[in-house]
């Protein structure tokens, strides 16, 4: 049985769980004093630094409205960096700049996303006060975005971002391991923006209870909006994915929430063989080749480590993130009182 179906389905077996979250939660509790009383030290930069996390376990988005952030900020005539723990990576050695073309295995897939896609200076360290530090030296940044971080208190912080997806939300509200949260619920109260990942063909959602209703009146909506795809051999060459509307295709995901990507392909009216992986695994040969002549869609996070295996038949989707609402108002409001 995987954890996410006792997270997401109420299966009854999380309820043995709910003593060693309340455990968890302690710890996580213990943490958060120890960094308030400055038992802990929670380094400070010189420039401000936005967070972009969740509290959920699993992929919500926060990569996409990194990148989001990271352009707009630049549009605004800010000069931003980003940093990220580059989780999948193993480098022998840290803080790791990242390029473009950087070998995954060592800086970890979405890092490189983040660096095709922003065109800002990117840095990676499990200790993401040494990949700031290390941006600040070598770039010219006035501020700083970390892609997750939002649990890492020993990095200080001017704003808060939790991202949210619409369908999964918080699970069945409870902390690990009963649950899926990394922080309680009440955390949602101490933060500076709640952006939600929505489907723009669904329903607004209904607050779960009380103090998410507090935290929405904080939160902005964001959509994915699917561009067309690109070969994984040559990303140079590309077709509409209206193209293949009404054909069977292979679809491939190894990120935190699949069925997310596979929906989209559905609603794109394509009929799929879903092959499923797990988040930020590194795909052989064999994982990718089928027996058929069927074309094979990936997400662009697996298009990164299956670059060197891939032929002509292997595309993926790249994805623009969208937000809605006065999110950037907002957001340069929060910076100028800074």
């Amino acid at each position: 049985m995987k954890f996410d179906d006792l997270w997401y389905d109420n299966h009854p077996l999380s309820l043995a769980l709910i003593p060693f979250s309340w455990l968890f939660c302690a710890i996580v509790k213990i943490r958060q004093k120890a960094y308030q009383y400055n038992l802990l030290t929670s380094h400070r930069v010189s420039v401000p630094v936005i967070i972009v996390g969740n509290l959920s376990v699993g992929g919500t988005g926060k990569t996409p409205l990194v990148i989001w952030l990271a352009k707009f900020l630049k549009q605004q005539g800010f000069k931003p960096g980003i940093i990220s723990r580059g989780y999948g990576g193993h480098a022998k050695k840290w803080p790791q700049p990242v390029y473009p073309e950087s070998d995954p295995n060592l800086v970890g897939d979405e890092p490189i996303l983040l660096a095709r896609h922003s065109d800002c200076p990117v840095v990676v360290a499990p200790q993401r006060i040494l990949a700031a530090q290390n941006l600040l030296k070598n770039h010219p940044c006035d501020v700083i975005i970390s892609d997750d971080g939002l649990q890492h208190y020993a990095l200080h912080r001017e704003i808060e971002i939790v991202v949210v997806d619409e369908n999964r939300r918080y699970g069945n509200q409870h902390c690990l391991p009963a649950g899926p949260l990394r922080e309680p619920m009440n955390r949602l109260l101490n933060i500076d923006f709640l952006v939600i990942k929505k489907n723009p063909k669904l329903k607004l959602w209904t607050p779960v209870r009380g103090l998410e209703s507090k935290a929405l009146a904080l939160g902005f909506s964001m959509h994915y909006t699917a561009q067309s795809l690109k070969r994984v051999d040559n990303n140079t060459i590309s077709q509409p994915l209206s193209k293949l509307a009404g054909k069977t295709v292979h679809a491939i995901a190894g990120i935190g929430y699949p069925e997310k990507f596979f929906n989209q392909l559905r609603e794109n009216d394509l009929t799929l063989h879903c092959h499923t992986f797990p988040d930020h695994y590194y795909y052989k040969n064999s994982d990718i080749q089928f027996n058929d002549d069927l074309p094979v869609i990936m997400t662009e996070k697996d298009a990164v480590k299956c670059q060197s295996i891939a032929s002509p038949k292997h595309w993926y989707l790249p994805i623009e993130a969208h937000l809605i609402d006065s999110f950037d108002i907002e957001l340069l409001k929060k910076l100028k009182e800074i």
